[in-house]
């Protein structure tokens, strides 16, 4: 048996359909302005008020995949948890993030595959109540056994 999973860690033996975890978080200037320097994606509807004003959606937003970045930290963190492998994400941006939006990031176990250790996660993420990015997560769970 490993004995050094970290405490809060969800292994492949304990995953059950449905099981579900989630963060919020508010977004904010400043975490734009330092996904835009990590990613070097400085697109001005980002970054710059006068731009983003003129463009479709009438004022700056935060990247994507920043957002996208919840789900992972959903992921890496709670569930399954550490010493987990993404495998494969899915995403479909429906709606604009703004700085100031409290985002609320989720996952929900949809399908296990024990032999393996995969198990796909619905993934959404909402402001106010409103859907602004759902996808799929493939991820490989840690296991208390060795493989």
């Amino acid at each position: 048996m490993l004995d050094n999973l970290p405490r809060g860690t969800i292994c492949i033996e304990d995953i059950e359909m449905g099981m579900s975890r989630y963060l919020q978080k508010v977004v904010t200037d400043e975490d734009i302005e330092m996904f835009a320097q990590i990613s070097t994606d400085r697109n001005p509807v980002h970054l710059d008020d006068d731009y983003a004003r003129d463009t479709i959606f009438e004022g700056r937003i935060a990247h994507g995949m920043l957002t996208a970045g919840l789900i992972s930290a959903v992921i890496g963190e709670q569930l399954p948890g550490h010493g987990t492998v993404y495998l494969g994400q899915s995403l479909k941006f429906l709606a604009p993030v703004r700085p100031g939006d409290l985002v609320h990031a989720e996952v929900t176990v949809t399908d296990i595959e024990p032999s393996r250790r995969r198990v796909k996660m619905e993934c959404q993420c909402l402001v106010d109540g409103k859907k602004v990015l759902v996808g799929e997560a493939t991820v490989m769970a840690p296991s208390r056994k060795f493989d």
